[in-house]
């Protein structure tokens, strides 16, 4: 059998990112860049001001001083800040050339001449500021061709805005990952129906869904395929037309695990079945090469939730980050320390769900209680997933462990 690391590597190997198309930034949220994006406007694009306040130079900071314009946001100085004049400037508005800095209006009082001119008299001494003071430089913040996003870089609100500002309304991203998801088994029933004898709700489908969703993808949810030749057949036809397909169940040694040989009559060709992890031995890992040079990569996962689960974070979640484009696409292992002492056994190494907080001294994680794979009501208690090797060993407290995020 495979280590989880040689799995995840040849995994990685099969899959090549998708296309690159052209988005409006108001549909691109979430997609990966599929290009460096630089600045083609400096920000500020001009001198501003930081402050409500007043223009003035520092040297006339003790005299009364004629307000001879108001500059707001949006509008162009038509005044220079002159000897012995001020301007009225709002936050944000550019500065009146002459300016060496900006009094903030709570620090001014402002007064009416006996000309009936509006005056401003400066409250502080500003005989020491330093020019530039409550004024922020065009291009402080960036230039003309600083990189404002790299490449890879899943756009978040925060990118969005940025690209925005800096560089237009369209990019080059990754095209969205469409992944089909079926659950196969006899026993299964649709979440909204009452089981009957023998049977269990569907709950895998809507679980790796949200995971597909989570990890940048758009489901595609195929419904159930029950453990018969001539409907996996169709079922598995419709979702080899996706991206990525992700069967849960029928991939282990039973009678009705059909799915490895109707893969195979489907033209998938296998990469690897079974893997040295627990939960989630049977998993399988194939490629359906298209004619068009595109392909299909197809995992079958098994049917315990947390075995997909599990699985579908270690090989499902690195494989669509390398179709996105995103890298490093393996899981980002955190090193934590455990809360409490742990004894494990078995003869795979085993990824307990577990939950883990990050403290000031460091991240500390605790294993959550969990009777088996089919424990999916022990998850909802974890937010990651703890590594503990092969063998029967106890651990204790203040042990460091690998863990994965979920």
């Amino acid at each position: 059998m495979l280590s989880v690391a040689d799995a995840v590597n040849a995994v990685l190997r099969e899959a090549r990112p998708l296309d690159v198309e052209s988005r409006l930034l108001t549909d691109a949220q979430d997609l990966a860049l599929a290009e460096t994006v630089r600045a083609d406007w400096d920000s500020p694009p001009f001198d501003k001001s930081l402050v409500d306040g007043f223009a003035v130079r520092i040297a006339d900071g003790s005299l009364s001083l004629p307000i001879v314009a108001i500059v707001s946001a949006g509008e162009v100085p038509n005044h220079s800040v002159e000897a012995g004049v001020a301007v009225q400037i709002m936050t944000g508005a550019p500065l009146p050339n002459g300016t060496e800095v900006v009094v903030p209006i709570e620090l001014t009082r402002e007064q009416i001449g006996d000309d009936r001119q509006r005056r401003v008299e400066i409250t502080t001494d500003i005989s020491r500021w330093k020019p530039g003071t409550n004024i922020v430089r065009r291009g402080a913040s960036t230039r003309v061709g600083d990189v404002v996003v790299e490449v890879g870089t899943v756009l978040r609100p925060q990118e969005l805005g940025a690209i925005a500002e800096l560089c237009g309304s369209v990019v080059q991203v990754r095209r969205p990952t469409r992944v089909a998801v079926l659950a196969t088994g006899d026993e299964l029933v649709p979440i909204e129906q009452t089981p009957g004898p023998g049977q269990i709700r569907n709950s895998n489908e809507i679980m790796l869904c949200a995971q597909v969703h989570r990890a940048g993808g758009e489901p595609v949810p195929l419904g159930v395929a029950r453990d018969e030749r001539a409907e996996l057949h169709s079922r598995i036809a419709a979702g080899l037309s996706a991206d990525v397909l992700v069967l849960s169940g029928g991939v282990s040694m039973g009678e009705k695990d059909l799915v490895p040989s109707e893969l195979t009559a489907a033209g998938v060709r296998k990469v690897f079945h079974k893997v040295n992890v627990k939960p989630g031995k049977p998993i399988w890992f194939g490629v359906l090469d298209r004619a068009d040079s595109s392909r299909c990569l197809v995992f079958g996962l098994p049917g315990n939730p947390v075995s997909s689960m599990v699985c579908f974070e270690l090989f499902v979640r690195p494989a669509l980050r390398r179709l996105m484009g995103i890298e490093p696409a393996e899981s980002h292992v955190i090193s934590a320390q455990l809360t409490q002492a742990h004894t494990t056994k078995g003869d795979r190494p085993t990824y307990h769900p577990s939950r883990m907080e990050c403290l000031p001294t460091g991240a500390v994680v605790t294993p959550v209680p969990w009777v088996g794979s089919s424990d999916l009501r022990a998850t909802v208690a974890a937010n990651c997933m703890a590594l503990f090797p092969i063998g029967d060993s106890m651990y204790a407290a203040g042990t460091g462990v690998d863990v994965v995020e979920w």
